[in-house]
């Protein structure tokens, strides 16, 4: 494999139903400072059916090109089509990085795609560079440089490994939505179109969608909050989440919780904030009974402000929060909710 013929970071800008995902945005963001560093430029891969009018749209996130794959077979999400389309840029293009987001539809795809091209895929990273590999020279051995350095939990989060792929190109990851920050929105920012199918020949690996049922519900996304509630297995019962959700009320945030409520049965997997939930970001974190194990505090600690209610004084959560308080959450958090509508009341 000559690996200087590959160039460019790009990223799968992943859309439903014509719309595209935040991930697509984020991706960009991040693959702007990897392309600073190496001194090339983001191309998104577009694909799906009449989306060419996306385009725009990611370029003023960022992109410098938009490879637009349009075509019917694309309109829905299927394996086998979509996999067959990214693969074959990569082969027509020969990226140096290929990014994609670690969602429902990312965790398929990407891994198909890699075994398509023959290179490897480290998922569900959280944090990416460009650097030399082995991190620290090694007698006798080359180091390399400018490699894609990709870091992710391990071992249940337990411990961060920093992963390379210096033999093989694309250098491919899965990144983990809310991780990463999307740029500014430059309207009227305008990227290179460039027009490309592989073209498309069913065969029975093509799943085929008979209908589509699209669930109803009337649940915030908590990765869009800007002020979260979280409750974790302090909170004592899923009735006791009241308390939560009267804080929550009054200052027009939403409920979230760690997975062990989920685990309990208290509340649904979409409020899980944590390694193996979401990762958010808002302005305000409370988290109330939650002790702070690291696979929670990966999912929220670049919160701008976070705010601890536990009973436990050494509870790892006081180590990441701004504010703490130490005490009964069934007499802090009624409390707090009765000062604060007072508090609007006056004014």
């Amino acid at each position: 494999m000559a690996l200087e013929e590959y160039k460019g970071v790009y990223v799968f800008a992943q859309q439903v139903d014509n719309q595209l995902s935040s991930i697509a945005f984020e991706l960009i963001g991040k693959g702007k400072d990897l392309a600073k560093d190496l001194g090339t430029e983001v191309t998104a891969i577009l694909a799906g059916y009449q989306v060419a009018d996306l385009a725009d749209e990611l370029a003023a996130y960022g992109a410098d090109k938009v490879i637009v794959i349009d075509d019917p077979e694309l309109k829905d999400y299927r394996t086998e089509p979509y996999a067959h389309a990214v693969a074959s840029v990569i082969k027509e293009f020969k990226p140096d990085i290929v990014l994609v987001g670690a969602t429902a539809i990312g965790r398929d795809l990407g891994p198909r795609v890699s075994a398509r091209v023959h290179t490897g895929l480290t998922a569900d990273c959280t944090q990416l560079d460009i650097g030399d590999f082995p991190l620290v020279a090694i007698p006798g051995k080359e180091q390399l440089h400018n490699q894609l350095l990709m870091t992710r939990p391990a071992f249940g989060g337990n411990t961060i490994a920093t992963i390379a792929c210096p033999n093989f190109r694309p250098q491919m990851a899965t990144v983990r939505p809310g991780v990463m920050q999307k740029l500014p929105k430059q309207e009227g920012a305008k990227a290179e179109i460039i027009n490309y199918n592989p073209g498309f020949t069913p065969d029975n690996k093509y799943v085929e969608i008979l209908k589509v049922v699209k669930a109803v519900t009337d649940t915030v996304d908590i990765m869009d909050a800007k002020i979260l509630v979280s409750g974790g297995r302090g909170v004592g019962s899923a009735e006791n989440f009241k308390l939560l959700e009267d804080l929550a009320a009054v200052l027009g945030g939403t409920v979230s919780c760690s997975r062990a409520v989920v685990d309990a049965g208290w509340k649904p997997k979409d409020l899980q904030v944590g390694q193996t939930g979401k990762t958010v970001r808002p302005h305000v974190y409370f988290a109330i009974g939650i002790s702070g194990a690291i696979q929670h505090l990966a999912g929220m600690e670049e919160s701008d402000i976070i705010i601890a209610i536990n009973k436990d004084e050494t509870a790892p959560i006081f180590e990441v929060a701004d504010y703490g308080i130490v005490g009964d959450l069934n007499k802090i958090v009624p409390a707090l909710t009765a000062s604060l509508k007072a508090e609007l009341a006056n004014k």
